[in-house]
C-alpha cells in the first residue's frame, strides 16, 4: 500500500499540473475567440465567463486522458531516470503490479471523464447554447446604450443616440457609416440625424430595420462640395443579421439518454463518442506504461515525442472514422470500436515484448551455459 500511494500520489499531482496547463491553453484560445465577438458587437461582454464556464466540463473531458498519458511517462520516466524503478524490482516490485497500480488510478480518472462526458458535458454545451441562442436574437440597437459611440457590425459605421426610453425607442439618433464605391471613385460617407428611431420587424421574414422619424441625410465624399441633402420624416434602413455564435450541433447538448432513445445515425455516432471518451483513457494507460521504458542514459524526455505522436494518432484516427460515419462514407454497422481495438492490441505487443526479449536472452544463457 506505501508503494500504491507514492505511485498514486506522483501520477495525481502531475496529472493536475498538466491539466491546468492544457486547460489554460484551451480557455485563453476561446477567450481570445468570445472577445472579438465582445469587441465586434455580436457578444455582451458580461456573458463570456459564463459561457467558459459552462464549457470548461468539456474541456476537462479532452484534457485528463493526455495529461494523465503524460503524467505517466514523466513519473515513471523519471524513476527509471534515478533508478528508484530498479530498486522496487530488486524488492520484487514486478512490472505486472505496477501496471495494475496504475490502472486503478486510471480506471477512477476513466470513471470521472465518464461522468463528464455523459451527463456533464452536455448540460454546459445545452447552457452555453441558450446564451448564444439569446445573444443571436439581439439587434445591433438592443446592444446600443445611451451617450456612447457604438461600432456597427463590420467596423464601417459608428452610431450614438442621446437616450433610450424604456420601449427601446431612441431619442436624437445619430449615424455615420462609409459606402463602399467603385474602384475609380471614392468612398462616400453618409450621416444620419433624427429627433427618434425604433426597431421594427419585417412581416414575411425576420429582417429588421431602423425606423427614423424627422431627420435628415448627407452623403458626400469628404473634401468636395457636392453633398446630397435629403430631408425625411421617416427613413428605414436595414439592420445587419445576426452572426452564428453557436460552435455546438444540437447533438452536442442532447442527454445521454435521448442519444439511447433515438434511432438516428448522427445520435448513434455521437453516443459512441461519447463511450469512447473513457475507453480511451484506460487503452492510453496501457501504452503508456510500457511507453516509460527508457535508459537511464538517455533521458526521461527520450520518449515522450514519440508518445505524444502516438496518442494524436489515435486521437486523430477516432475523429477521422467518426466523420466518415456522420458522412455515410462508411456504412453505419461499423462502431468505433475498430480504432480502440487496434491501440489495444497495439499496447499488450508493447506490454508483452518485454517479457517475451527477457525470455529469449534468458533461454539464449541456459543454452549458452549447456553448451560450456
Amino acid at each position: 500500500m506505501i508503494i500504491f500511494r507514492y505511485l498514486s500520489r506522483e501520477l495525481l499531482s502531475v496529472t493536475s499540473a498538466v491539466c491546468v496547463v492544457l486547460l489554460m491553453v484551451l480557455i485563453s484560445g476561446r477567450f481570445v475567440k468570445y472577445l472579438a465577438n465582445a469587441l465586434s458587437g455580436n457578444m455582451d461582454p458580461e456573458v463570456i465567463f459564463a459561457v467558459i464556464g459552462y464549457r470548461i466540463p468539456g474541456f476537462l473531458e479532452l484534457t485528463l486522458p493526455l495529461a494523465f498519458f503524460l503524467a505517466v511517462l514523466l513519473t515513471f520516466g523519471r524513476l527509471y531516470v534515478e533508478n528508484e524503478m530498479s530498486v522496487l524490482k530488486a524488492c520484487g516490485f514486478s512490472e505486472r503490479k505496477l501496471l495494475s497500480f496504475t490502472f486503478i488510478v486510471a480506471s477512477f480518472l476513466a470513471i470521472v471523464v465518464g461522468y463528464l462526458s455523459l451527463y456533464v458535458t452536455p448540460v454546459g454545451i445545452k447552457k452555453a447554447e441558450a446564451i448564444f441562442t439569446i445573444q443571436e436574437q439581439k439587434s445591433e440597437l438592443d446592444r446600443v446604450m445611451e451617450k456612447k459611440f457604438y461600432s456597427l457590425r463590420g467596423g464601417k459605421g459608428v452610431t450614438w443616440v442621446n437616450a433610450i426610453s424604456e420601449d427601446r425607442e431612441l431619442e436624437n439618433v445619430f449615424m455615420s457609416a462609409t459606402i463602399e464605391a467603385n474602384e475609380s471613385s471614392e468612398a462616400s460617407l453618409v450621416l444620419v440625424i433624427a429627433d427618434s428611431g425604433i426597431q421594427t420587424k419585417a412581416r414575411e421574414t425576420d429582417d429588421r430595420y431602423l425606423s427614423l422619424k424627422k431627420g435628415y441625410r448627407v452623403e458626400g465624399i469628404p473634401g468636395r462640395h457636392d453633398y446630397q441633402v435629403t430631408y425625411f420624416d421617416e427613413f428605414g434602413t436595414k439592420l445587419a443579421p445576426p452572426e452564428e455564435l453557436s460552435e455546438d450541433t444540437a447533438t452536442d447538448a442532447m442527454t445521454t439518454k435521448a442519444l439511447m432513445n433515438s434511432a438516428e445515425i448522427e445520435h448513434r455516432i455521437a453516443l459512441q463518442w461519447r463511450f469512447s471518451i473513457p475507453i480511451m483513457m484506460l487503452i492510453v494507460t496501457l501504452l503508456a506504461v510500457p511507453l516509460s521504458r527508457i535508459d537511464p542514459r538517455t533521458g526521461r524526455f527520450a520518449r515522450i515525442l514519440p508518445a505524444v505522436l502516438l496518442y494524436f494518432a489515435y486521437l486523430v484516427s477516432l475523429n477521422t472514422l467518426r466523420g466518415a460515419l456522420e458522412s455515410g462514407s462508411l456504412p453505419v454497422t461499423i462502431s468505433l470500436l475498430p480504432v480502440h481495438l487496434v491501440f489495444l492490441i497495439l499496447a499488450l505487443v508493447l506490454i508483452f515484448s518485454e517479457k517475451i526479449r527477457a525470455s529469449m536472452q534468458g533461454i539464449l544463457r541456459f543454452t549458452q551455459r549447456g553448451g560450456n
